[in-house]
């Protein structure tokens, strides 16, 4: 990771110029993480003494990675350029998400843009060494609600009804756990965390330039210089900023 002071003129895309196809990425992802979350739940049988079950349990939370930057796309207007549609969608990865409320993390997040690493960026913890939890467990209480953790507690309870229990907890419970804290290192603490360069206008670097990389740690947001410069780019387009 290094900080990026200044970084080449890109050619600059419109949101209206990717059209309809966030719509159908969006979509995709979401049907995804539901058709896995199902076989897992209703029909797989886990044989805890393989890798298997916890390597469809990083899957999983990869695809509910998945549905926060759906969601996050959404609150920057690139999911479709129909407003509504957009934040329908925005809406529905946002609760499949822990019952995430999208209109409450929405202002939220324009915040963070307008005031980075700075005392009104609810995202951001100051110190030239932040602590990785004390920073986590204060962005978490920014964001976590106690109708969320309601919500989530009786969820569980549900489907325990129905399935192994302890498959609910391997493959429903624990990725959207995992997913929040690798939603934080790559997104929150890796780009912002530390001094910035005074001619660094977004206080925020950027990782080295491997897409496949960028994509399995965190859909490109780990070129987050990149998306704090062109906030209008899908995460599927932020890797040509490279």
């Amino acid at each position: 990771m290094s900080t990026t002071a200044a970084l080449p003129t890109q050619k600059r895309l419109k949101p209206t110029s990717v059209g309809y196809k966030g719509v159908s990425i969006a979509l995709l992802i979401m049907a995804m993480w539901a058709g896995l979350l199902t076989y897992l739940l209703a029909y797989y049988q886990p044989d805890w003494r393989t890798p298997w079950p916890y390597l469809l349990a990083l899957v999983q939370m990869h695809l509910y990675t998945g549905l926060f930057i759906t969601a996050h796309d959404a609150m920057h207007g690139v999911v479709s350029p129909d407003s509504r549609l957009n934040n329908a969608i925005g809406t529905v990865a946002a609760l499949l998400f822990a019952y995430n409320w999208f209109p409450r993390m929405l202002p939220k997040h324009h915040q963070h843009h307008r005031h980075v690493a700075t005392p009104d960026d609810p995202d951001y913890h100051d110190g030239e060494h932040p602590d990785f939890l004390f920073w986590f467990v204060r962005f978490a209480w920014n964001y976590v609600t106690w109708w969320q953790v309601v919500l989530m507690a009786a969820t569980y309870n549900v489907l325990k009804l129905w399935f192994p229990q302890e498959n609910v907890i391997v493959f429903w419970m624990i990725p959207a756990v995992l997913a929040t804290l690798q939603l934080f290192f790559f997104g929150t603490y890796l780009p912002h965390r530390g001094e910035h360069a005074p001619d660094n206008p977004h206080k925020s670097r950027t990782q080295l330039r491997h897409h496949l990389w960028a994509f399995v740690s965190c859909y490109f947001f780990g070129y987050h210089y990149e998306h704090h410069d062109q906030p209008y780019l899908p995460w599927w387009r932020l890797w040509r900023t490279k």
